[in-house]
This record gives structure tokens, sequence and C-alpha cells, in this order.
């Protein structure tokens, strides 16, 4: 009897340790306007932290930001992303190891990026960055129709042009953006709402501590379970050509991304089961002296990278096998970490492979492909491709030779 009764308590044990983990139901999506994967992984760049053109204090920036070694650099430039984030995390995209994250989209910037990340689909008929209602479905839209998630679904960014990204007329979930005031009574809300009101000079991008202090009350408050953060001060002093501005702007985004985790695991509601997966919207270009600018013209302009951290995320740190992925899979990734499965009406490009180790071969974005589409557009697709690009120049050119016939 005493045999029969350890066999069956062997048994029981066995079954519960078997028990797969349950899917984290919390997911933190953060972007930071055109940040480029050479300043992730290598820290700030030797020949623009120098240039005076683009450093205001060499001197001072390069006590700031530079070192000896790319390891040494990053660290300080990113000191939450190179240890917690490096331990605890994944980071992709250094192409010194031909780790490669990309955009897909032909125009590398911001709307068709966004539309990418959010959507799954780098629609061709995106081209600009338009206050214009986006037509395709989004991960947060659909989301918000899922009975675990209705209602839970919230974003907040810095451009003021993402409620049109997100469709919010459509979609019906929260979001506040630019210099949009916050509604709610809340005296910390009311707080920010009168700095905000303060601010003299206000552009199609607010100040990004701004945005993340809105984003930070209410997710204390209401306690979202989808929350999408769109940071965008590092693309307008990039477009400034203040590199000096631009790292401390990078900076600032990891120390506000460090506080985003901490309150995650010291709040009883996001501990243990939030992820937070974080991103750019395009890269920039790759040489030194166009490294403030991007589009299809720019040389890595479609170079970009890929941080994740959390429950389902194995911890293996700085990605370095020979591998793709495009930011058009990670709508798919994202609703499949939260055993979730991402349906519109357009194609979605499927999930990549998690990594099972940081060196493995092929382990990301090998499994590429299309729903109802195929890894390389048809022919039809390109001529469509070029045919927009054609259309984009000779539309610059008439306005060009407008001007100079109106002057």
């Amino acid at each position: 009897m005493k045999l029969l009764i350890c066999l069956l308590l062997q048994l029981v044990l066995i079954k519960a340790t078997a028990q797969p983990a349950a899917a984290p139901t919390n997911v933190f999506i953060i972007t930071t306007d055109g940040l480029r994967w050479q300043e992730v992984f290598n820290g700030a760049d030797d020949r623009i932290l120098k240039n005076p053109l683009f450093v205001k204090d060499t001197l001072l920036t390069n006590e700031m930001y530079g070192g000896a070694s790319a390891e040494e650099k990053r660290k300080k430039l990113m000191p939450f992303f190179w240890s917690t984030l490096a331990r605890q995390g994944q980071l992709h995209g250094n192409r010194a190891y031909n780790n490669k994250v990309d955009v897909s989209n032909f125009y590398k910037i911001s709307y068709p990026g966004y539309n990418e990340i959010l959507t799954g689909y780098a629609d061709p008929l995106l081209m600009e960055n338009k206050p214009i209602l986006n037509k395709n479905t989004n991960l947060l839209e659909y989301l918000n129709t899922r009975e675990s998630y209705k209602g839970s679904v919230v974003a907040f960014s810095s451009w003021d042009v993402f409620p049109f990204i997100i469709n919010e007329e459509r979609s019906k979930i929260t979001v506040n953006s630019g210099y949009e005031n916050m509604t709610e009574q809340a005296a910390s809300f009311k707080m920010i709402n009168k700095v905000q009101d303060s601010v003299h000079q206000k552009t199609g991008t607010r100040y990004d501590q701004l945005t993340f202090l809105n984003a930070k009350e209410y997710l204390q408050k209401y306690h979202p379970k989808i929350m999408m953060l769109g940071l965008g001060e590092t693309d307008e002093f990039g477009h400034q050509k203040k590199y000096d501005l631009y790292l401390q702007q990078a900076n600032n985004v990891d120390k506000m991304i460090a506080e985003l985790w901490y309150f995650a695991q010291t709040d009883s509601f996001y501990k243990g089961n939030t992820i937070f997966i974080i991103s750019t919207d395009h890269g920039r270009g790759s040489n030194p002296g166009k490294w403030h600018t991007h589009g299809f013209l720019n040389k890595g302009a479609s170079e970009t990278w890929l941080a994740m951290i959390g429950p389902g995320i194995k911890q293996l740190g700085e990605i370095k096998n020979d591998n793709q992925i495009y930011q058009k899979q990670l709508a798919a990734t994202i609703a499949q970490l939260i055993n979730q499965k991402f349906e519109a009406n357009h194609p979605i490009a499927t999930a990549f492979k998690l990594p099972s180790s940081a060196t493995d071969q092929k382990s990301g974005g090998s499994n590429f492909s299309f729903v109802n589409n195929s890894l390389l557009p048809p022919l039809k697709m390109q001529l469509v491709l070029v045919l927009a690009a054609i259309l984009l120049l000779l539309g610059l050119i008439k306005q060009k030779t407008t001007g100079l016939l109106q002057q």
C-alpha cells in the first residue's frame, strides 16, 4: 500500500511539473524613432563624435560617451540595455555577426515603418508621413477585439501622427499623442497637462519625457494589458544633425525603459507576466556624413534592431548568429508570445522563430514567409514599387520646378 501511494504521488508530481508555463498576458511595445543599430551595439560612433559639424562640444561629449571599445561605449550610452537586458533578455541586429533586423517597406520613413511593425504588412501604398487614416488592421486594435484584452489596450506617442497610423477612430483604443492633454481628473495628469500647455514652441513631436510621464501615470492608475510607447526625439535630433543631443536622448530612452522595467517588476499586476518588445521604425545613413538622414535612397536606412525581455524570452543576451528578421514579423511574433493569432484582411508576415541559444545558426527569421503571399514580392509588386518611386521623384521635381518658376 505504501509503495502504491508513493507511486501515485510521483505521478502527480510528474504531471504537475510537466504542465507548460502559463503564457504572459501583458506586453509593452516600446519604440524610439530612428535610433541606429550602430549606436545600440557599438555606442557612440567616433567618426561622428569628433566632428564639430555634428557635436557642439566634442571633448565633453567624448568624455560622456566615448571609450576604448564598442563594449565600453555602449555601456556608457545605454547601461540598462547592456546590463539587465543583456543578461535577462535578447538583443538582435548586430550586423558585425551578420545578425540582421530590417524594415521591408520601400520608403524607410516613419509612417510606413510603424505601420509595418503594428500590422505585419509592408504596405507599398503608404509613402508619406502624413496624417492619413490607416486602412490596415493593426495588432493593437485586433487585440482590443479579443475578450481577454478588450478595453485594456492603450498607446502613447510623442509624434502626433500616431492616432492616424493606429486609426484611433476605427480601432476605438485610447491613444494619446503629441501635445494632446489627458482628460483624466487625477492631479498628476492635470500637472502634466499644465506643463504641456506651458511649452512655448510646440512641434509635431512632444518632448519624450512628457510622453513617458503620461504613459507611466496611466499604467499605475489603470493597468492596461497592452501598452505601446512611441518615443520620438532621437529622430528629431538626428534630423537636426545634433549628434550630441541624439546620444543624450538615446541615453534618456535607456533610463525611461529601465524605470518602466523596474515598475513592471515591482507592481503586482505586471510582475512576472509582462514582455517588453523594444525597437525602432527605421535606420539612418551608415555613412558618417549621412548618419542624420534616412529614406529609400539612403544606404543603411533599412537597418534596425530589436530587444526583448520578459517571460517566454530566453535569457540569451546579444544574439550572434547569422540570421535575418524583418520588422513585419513583429506583429505575429508578439501575438504568438501571448497565445494569440493575429488576423487581418491584408497579408501578415509570419512570426520569426525565437533562438534557442545566442549562437544558433539560422534560429530567428529563417522560416520567414507571408500569409497569402511569398517571401519575395511577385513581379507585379516589384513593378508597383518601382512605379511608386518614379511617381514620387517626378512629384518632387515638379514641386521644385514650380517653385523656381514662381520665384
